[in-house]
């Protein structure tokens, strides 16, 4: 039997039912707020950004006819003062695609010893380009001419030439530290006279710049390359660029094809990479307090061992005093709904963005805290 209206009495009972779910959900997610500091990377693309998502002009990239990676591209390369520039997936590429075109097969490569391009860069140096990562220790992760000229070696009979010099500014696994300007003049004078060429991982680098008050220009002079991620600080969801000279460009774009690179229309993520771009550098400063506010409450938080000068930017590295324990803090904090990174048995990072307000770094601290100071106090007791 057939009952007048019963279609639109069940269509409003699922649609009051839907309500009451996402209701629901809202209410467990406020209880259950994440605060992400495991990296930068993991920020949301804004409300602005996918409005222009959706709305991009695009075409296929393969073909250099995307209008919207054409318009990012030259932007790029008029914030740094180069010719050129190149739109890549991932930061790891764009430093591998420069690698390649700035070395030969059977040369080394001068970088400090925790450089993102030989820790976490699946030994892609040597798959892709034939060379070998002389890694150099120095003091706080940050490279001087001192450093790399002891490195250099000339062509001989006998041992790898140096082909390149890789600097990365700001250096990550020394907890976001800077290179600032003296010593990256010493550093290009000093590959000018030896005639290596020289490239620059910026990542992180418009937060070098803010922490440093310095020009995008002025911070990269004298690099042949620079690559810089739109996806960290910037807070774009997917791509990197790389910047240079016109002609290393056009290889560059060769070698991206090689890595399987070539996006097609490109133009919806490479809209996001313009507001990042235009709007990221803006609110940097926040981060950088908010990481601040984070290593002075671990500072004067019993267990923990952490270098105040370190922290110029972004990001927070401490140890914990007992040497180990660093995986257990990790699922410690998860349960109470703060991300963190474990990097070796007694290192944790932690890494403020956009996403994170000052009041979840608040939050944040106070959970890191207590459940340091709850482990140092149950370490004593048995």
């Amino acid at each position: 039997m057939d009952f007048p209206g019963l279609d639109v009495f069940t269509e409003r009972r699922c649609r009051h039912f839907r309500e009451e779910e996402r209701s629901h959900r809202e209410r467990i997610n406020s209880l259950a707020k994440i605060v992400d500091l495991r990296s930068d990377t993991v920020t949301k693309p804004t409300l602005e950004m996918r409005a222009a998502m959706a709305a991009a002009e695009v075409g296929d990239d393969v073909y250099g006819e995307d209008p919207t990676v054409n318009l990012l591209e030259r932007r790029a390369a008029e914030v740094f003062g180069r010719e050129a520039a190149l739109f890549v997936p991932t930061g790891t590429m764009g430093n591998q695609i420069a690698i390649r075109t700035l070395t030969q097969p059977g040369q080394e490569v001068i970088a400090e010893s925790r450089a993102h391009i030989l820790d976490f860069e699946m030994a892609t140096t040597a798959v892709f380009s034939g060379c070998l990562i002389r890694a150099v220790r120095a003091e706080g992760g940050i490279l001087t001419w001192k450093h790399i000229a002891q490195a250099i070696t000339p062509y001989g009979a006998f041992r790898a030439a140096t082909g390149l010099i890789e600097i990365e500014n700001t250096a990550n696994l020394a907890g976001g530290r800077v290179s600032d300007l003296q010593v990256l003049e010493e550093i290009v004078a000093g590959a000018s006279s030896h005639k290596l060429p020289l490239h620059l991982d910026g990542a992180r680098i418009f937060n070098a710049a803010v922490a440093l008050g310095a020009g995008m220009k002025a911070l990269t002079r004298g690099f042949d390359t620079v690559m810089f991620c739109l996806s960290k600080g910037l807070g774009a969801p997917v791509g990197s660029m790389l910047v240079g000279s016109a002609e290393r460009m056009a290889r560059a774009r060769v070698f991206r094809k090689a890595l399987g690179g070539g996006m097609r229309q490109a133009g919806v993520l490479a809209a996001a990479g313009l507001i990042a771009l235009e709007e990221g550098p803006k609110r940097l400063q926040d981060d950088h307090a908010n990481a601040r506010l984070l290593a002075e409450a671990l500072a004067h938080t019993e267990g923990v061992t952490i270098d105040l000068t370190s922290v110029e930017t972004n990001i927070v590295i401490f140890r914990l005093t007992a040497g180990k324990g660093a995986a257990g803090l990790v699922t410690r904090l998860k349960a109470r709904g703060v991300l963190a990174g474990a990097f070796g048995p007694d290192a944790i990072r932690l890494v403020t963005h956009r996403d994170v307000s000052r009041g979840d770094c608040i939050d944040a601290a106070e959970a890191l805290t207590e459940e340091i100071e709850a482990g140092v106090k149950a370490n004593s007791l048995r």
